[in-house]
């Protein structure tokens, strides 16, 4: 969906918040990233550096490198008993924290609208994405598919309020997202290891 476009519905205006034109142009660059196209495949270079700065500036710099190989693999990986609970606390600090230094930019009404923009362009995009992988690669899973798609609508949100809070491109969140970018899907971090399909 285009800010910039819908102009019959209560937008911020953009001019009061320099944050948002970032989350503006992330949500029109959402379609353009070529979803889960890496899955599978050995993590390249770029994408193992990418994971190691995630792990180290999330706090957990002893944590080590999982690469999934397939999608029943990851299934395993995403059910995983033995969750890193300390992840996820992180993960939800960290929210709450960005949540904080943006809501001292724009109101809590503008942040929403801009957030669900984002969330709902990425929902359509990427549940569109993982429809076509799934025929494909004959996945016929629906709970992993539906974590999935959670999974990567989750860090659209994430990195668009890294651009609302006007944070740099090192935050984990960022960094998160960018794996996704590298098509691949960063299941969790569960016991000391980072699952990435």
């Amino acid at each position: 969906m285009d800010f910039e476009t819908d102009e019959d519905e209560d937008f911020p205006d953009i001019e009061d918040y320099p944050t948002l034109r970032s989350v503006i142009r992330f949500n029109k660059l959402i379609p353009s990233v070529a979803w889960f196209a890496a899955a599978g495949e050995p993590l390249g270079r770029s994408a193992l550096q990418t994971a190691r700065e995630y792990m180290n500036n999330l706090g957990f710099p002893d944590a080590f490198v999982a690469e999934v190989e397939s999608w029943e693999d990851a299934a395993y990986a995403a059910g995983n008993p033995e969750f890193n609970s300390d992840w996820w606390e992180a993960e939800e600090q960290l929210r709450m924290t960005l949540t904080d230094a943006a809501l001292e930019l724009m109101s809590e009404e503008d942040l929403s609208l801009a957030l669900t923009h984002v969330s709902a362009t990425a929902s359509k995009v990427i549940t569109r994405a993982i429809d076509g992988l799934a025929e494909e690669a004959e996945l016929e899973d629906d709970e992993l598919i539906r974590a999935v798609i959670g999974s990567a609508v989750q860090a659209c949100h994430q990195a668009a309020l890294v651009l609302a809070a006007g944070e740099e491109a090192d935050h984990p969140f960022a960094l998160k997202y960018r794996l996704f970018e590298q098509g691949h899907w960063p299941i969790a971090i569960t016991g000391s290891s980072f699952h990435i399909l």
